[in-house]
């Protein structure tokens, strides 16, 4: 069982930034793939970033890309997404997500993720 912790969500203005986190249990942490998902009111949930079980790959979302920066601390069991210049339309719940099945190419759909945190609410107003 894995339990997921996401936090560092807030209301910032375009332009701002934040720092989320999401705190993993577990004594295996450093062999799953973690990911960020997100989901705005109405919309269906969608991938942002992911990253390797080792940390060498990461995926994003081409809307993000050059804004976002994954990362994951092994020591500590937890996974962090850096969000720069937000905008309005990065306006979402945050989710975290781990995969344990290390698979080669860490996955980018949501249904491949077993275990999720309960979001984070991030708000960037115009």
């Amino acid at each position: 069982q894995v339990q997921l912790v996401e936090s560092g969500g807030g209301l910032v203005p375009a332009g701002g930034s934040l720092r989320l986190s999401c705190a993993a249990s577990g004594r295996t942490f450093s062999t799953y793939s973690m990911a960020w998902f997100r989901q705005a009111p109405g919309k269906e949930r969608e991938f942002v970033s992911v990253i390797s079980w080792s940390g060498g790959t990461t995926y994003y979302r081409d809307s993000v890309k050059g804004r976002f920066t994954i990362s994951r601390d092994n020591a500590k069991n937890t996974v962090y997404l850096q969000m720069n210049n937000l905008k309005p339309d990065d306006t979402a719940v945050y989710l975290c997500a781990a995969d344990l099945g290390r698979r080669p190419i860490p996955a980018r759909v949501a249904s491949l993720y077993a275990y999720w945190g309960q979001g984070t609410q991030v708000t960037v107003t115009s």
